[in-house]
């Protein structure tokens, strides 16, 4: 294990440097993909989008000597989000810098970092069992940090195609919070988000007789639904929660009652509830309140949940073998492109570095977790294609 450190952190830094800001790839699967063909992976790269959102994928397979052996893939994405204001970074976030024993760029832990610990893990485990019996696979985006409209759904809707069986996979979403490989997830909430349009009269402020103030109309339903008990939750999953993100309303003169208020809102959902069942229980509150109103829906992803198998288990052990502590699985955090390749892979599991500062000014991975995390992936692969 003592030779992959420099291996996984240098290529950490070449793809960091590469100014992959979402859809844009800049060249980092290119550079995937030569290192994986030269290990006999079958490379294909799969673009998506409109030409003024090009997104670029890679999926690449190395087949086992077992005929209809264990397939285990590993899924990340080379976008990053933007980098905020540049003056406010130490260091100019596509130059990978250390300083502390720390390596800094954008993208260090979200999650550019995980993705050279697979490839180099995967070239480690290949030159120690050039005739592994199960799989080897790699699904690489540039639109999991966007709209995610032409990145993995896209991949996994040409693999369903071609009839790809995937028995497990790895995400590098960083999943630690303390320590490397203290936490994974083996699950993540559904996503619906709606924007709620609430008509009123406009009229002068002077003469609200005249008019119908739609903020007052929403303002008991709003306090409502903020109350709302949506479900208990369950063993994998806290209860669902329904939150604003934006409410607004006016013309811009402070003399006009408006005719209309529009807020946006989110539910992050359990298995205890469907996107079904939160839409009729919202409109028939909106309803109960005599509210004219309309309403728009955007499902993010339904929520997915794997549980104690082959995948968590041989996840765990090489997590205690390789760092010599517990993890604990968790389903808590945002969505992830779990969500889509769970539609074709029974076991769907993330596991990567500490998320600390992801999508933070100054974002940064330790370097003395790299090895390990480099180690957990070559552990993982070893219990389960060797």
């Amino acid at each position: 294990m003592s030779a992959l450190p420099p291996k996984a952190l240098a290529l950490a830094e070449q793809l960091i440097a590469r100014r992959s800001v979402t859809p844009e790839d800049a060249g980092c699967q290119a550079l995937i993909g030569q290192r994986l063909a030269a290990l006999g992976f079958d490379c294909h790269t799969i673009a998506s989008g409109p030409a003024d959102f090009r997104v670029t994928n890679l999926w690449a397979i190395r087949r086992g000597s077992a005929d209809g052996g264990f397939t285990l893939a590993f899924a990340g994405h080379t976008d990053v989000v933007p980098t905020g204001p540049l003056d406010r970074w130490t260091s100019d976030p596509f130059v990978p810098t250390h300083r502390d024993g720390r390596l800094y760029g954008r993208g260090a832990a979200d999650m550019k970092t995980s993705i050279a610990c697979m490839v180099v893990a995967i070239e480690a485990f290949v030159a120690a069992h050039p005739r592994h019996q199960g799989s080897i696979a790699l699904l690489i985006t540039s639109d999991e940090e966007g709209p995610a409209l032409d990145g993995t759904t896209q991949v996994v809707r040409w693999l369903q195609q071609r009839g790809q069986r995937l028995d497990a996979c790895i995400i590098g979403e960083p999943t630690s919070v303390q320590a490397v490989g203290d936490m994974i997830k083996n699950g993540r909430r559904g996503s619906l988000s709606g924007r709620l349009v609430v008509r009123g009269v406009q009229g002068h402020i002077a003469y609200p007789h005249l008019a119908k103030n739609p903020i007052h109309l929403l303002a008991p339903a709003l306090a409502e639904l903020a109350q709302v008990q949506w479900d208990s939750g369950n063993e994998h999953f806290p209860p669902t929660s329904w939150q604003v993100s934006s409410l607004h309303a006016g013309t811009g003169a402070s003399n006009v009652i408006p005719g209309e208020a529009v807020v946006d809102f989110n539910f992050r959902f359990s298995t205890e509830s469907t996107p079904e069942s939160l839409q009729q229980r919202l409109a028939a509150l909106l309803d109960r309140h005599g509210l004219e109103y309309a309403l728009d829906w955007t499902l993010g992803g339904r929520p997915f949940l794997t549980r104690a198998g082959s995948l968590t288990v041989a996840l765990s052990d090489a997590i205690r073998e390789v760092t010599g502590r517990s993890t604990e699985l968790s389903t808590t955090g945002g969505t992830s492109d779990g969500r889509f390749i769970a539609t074709i892979c029974p076991q769907v599991v993330e596991c990567g570095p500490v998320n600390a500062s992801i999508h933070q000014i100054d974002e940064h991975v330790a370097v003395a977790d790299i090895e390990p995390l480099t180690g957990i992936y070559r552990k993982t692969l070893e219990r389960l294609v060797a």
